[in-house]
């Protein structure tokens, strides 16, 4: 069955418009839990893989085939979008990134360059165009971009970290030095983000996985404004932004100033009391805790109803876990959650 690109049941739901049944997609679905990719990974690095349209769109699209789900998102990597910034990386062999050349001084932030993603990021946009010829309208395509405050924590520490030391000195020893980095962070994001609007993705997300370790007036503060110089960037466009973060309990009220039309609430909190702080006015995505596809059957449709109670059928749902699919997880449970979303009837 094809749909036109405002019919879709994934693009009503960020509309806050009625649906048939509720859509769901999965963050990470494309990726080690699944043989076909794992098949991929023993000839190609992640960067391999994004570098090459082909694949990076065969990547894309296996979980469209096996899963069935409602949407596809594109299969890339966040620090892509610093490279031509002149930021150097790795992935080192747990698959994390290490940054080369870290971001400490004044000098260092001068030194990132701003540029045109169609010219320096051109495999991405071949992979969406790929992507859109073979979906057409069978189903919406997500772009995404990582957020102004995880992408300068990335660079700051270089890499993962605990307890983002360097990333906060920055931000209260020099936070003019700061507004300047997370304003050419938010620049580079936004061209990012509207480039792959016109390759063809028809909603984004920005990805803002580390403002869990934030208060909520540093977010405030030092975070809010240039999430929301992102947002206003692609109001324009006129396209679903879906804004997401983890261990956000806190800061929800305040997500819900970005812009974005779609918040996405990990499994921390209970969907119909997130839902409720964000208000009527916006749709959710979420929540089940990515743990729950270990579980067995019986306690994987428990929880997948239980999500789906709390929405209690109200337009604007989108379903998805509260993070990524991890890895080893049974791909036939990530197979039956797709299965369950789209089979439930709330009882009455």
């Amino acid at each position: 069955m094809t749909f036109s690109p405002t019919q879709h049941r994934f693009l009503r739901a960020c509309r806050l418009q009625p649906v048939d049944v509720t859509p769901v997609w999965f963050m990470r679905q494309a990726g080690r839990y699944m043989k076909e990719y794992r098949e991929i990974r023993k000839k190609n690095t992640i960067l391999d893989i994004c570098k090459d349209p082909a694949l990076a769109a065969e990547v894309t699209l296996q979980p469209m085939r096996k899963l069935g789900v409602d949407a596809a998102i594109l299969f890339a990597d966040i620090l892509l979008a610093v490279a031509p910034m002149g930021i150097e990386f790795e992935f080192s062999k747990d698959e994390g990134p290490v940054i080369k050349n870290p971001v400490k001084t004044a000098k260092d932030v001068a030194a990132l360059r701003i540029y045109e993603p169609e010219e320096e990021l051109f495999s991405v946009m071949e992979t969406l165009h790929i992507l859109r010829r073979e979906l057409e309208y069978k189903a919406p395509i997500i772009g995404f971009a990582g957020a102004p405050f995880t992408l300068a924590s990335y660079l700051i520490e270089g890499g993962h970290s605990r307890n983002y030391i360097k990333t906060k000195s920055m931000m209260y020893a020099t936070p003019k030095l700061w507004g300047q980095f997370m304003d050419k962070l938010a620049r580079v994001t936004t061209a990012y983000l509207r480039g792959q609007i016109r390759a063809g993705a028809q909603a984004v997300q920005l990805f803002d996985s580390w403002i869990g370790c934030l208060s909520p007036y540093d977010y405030e503060t030092y975070v809010l404004p240039y999430t929301q110089q992102v947002i206003r960037g692609l109001k324009k466009d006129n396209i679903a932004a879906i804004y997401f973060g983890t261990e956000t309990s806190m800061l929800l009220e305040l997500m819900n100033r970005s812009g974005a039309g779609v918040i996405g609430v990990d499994w921390r909190i209970p969907l119909d009391q997130a839902w409720a702080r964000l208000g009527p006015g916006t749709a959710v995505q979420g929540n089940l805790d990515p743990a729950a596809l270990f579980g067995p059957p019986r306690e994987i449709r428990k929880r997948v109803e239980d999500v789906l109670r709390r929405a209690a059928g109200r337009p604007g749902h989108i379903f998805n876990l509260g993070h990524g699919i991890l890895p080893n997880t049974p791909v036939g449970s990530v197979k039956a959650v797709v299965d369950m979303v789209h089979e439930y009837s709330p009882p009455g």
